[in-house]
């Protein structure tokens, strides 16, 4: 699993089908800009993340789900190493929650998950990985 889930971050893929559906079915509302077209937004693209992100991801959905039922994700994306979740409809509180996730996604590996021994890494092309998900990479 680990070995398929490194080999789409090198390939730039998207988090898996499952967990993809799951955040849809989940939170239809937060998500549902993924039915547009790539030109009013950029959530058909998925999310460009590892699934190691999946937790961190769901969590964050679930607490803007519930202080801003109104608010729509446009993007979510790895962006130097870090999560980036973008929203329409942005409040300070959401707004603290997202920073929070975005700084969490910096000690969490981007692969599997882990938050023990996962930091940034790379000399060009940043990724926040764990010790071991770094060695197979």
């Amino acid at each position: 699993m680990a070995q398929n889930s490194i080999n789409a971050l090198n390939r730039g893929q998207n988090m898996n089908k499952k967990n993809t559906k799951k955040l849809y079915n989940d939170f239809p509302n937060l998500y549902k800009q993924h039915k547009l077209s790539i030109m009013e937004s950029c959530m058909p693209w998925g999310f460009d993340c590892g699934d190691g992100w999946f937790n961190l991801i769901y969590d964050l959905s679930k607490k803007i789900s519930d202080i801003a039922p109104e608010c729509e994700v446009v993007q979510v994306k790895e962006k130097f190493a870090t999560l980036r979740f973008y929203v329409n409809g942005y409040n300070d509180e959401n707004d603290n929650l997202i920073n929070e996730a975005e700084e969490l996604s910096g000690r969490t590996c981007e692969i599997c998950g882990d938050t023990e021994t996962a930091k940034i890494r790379g000399d060009g092309w940043l990724s926040t990985l764990c010790d071991k998900c770094a060695m197979i990479k």
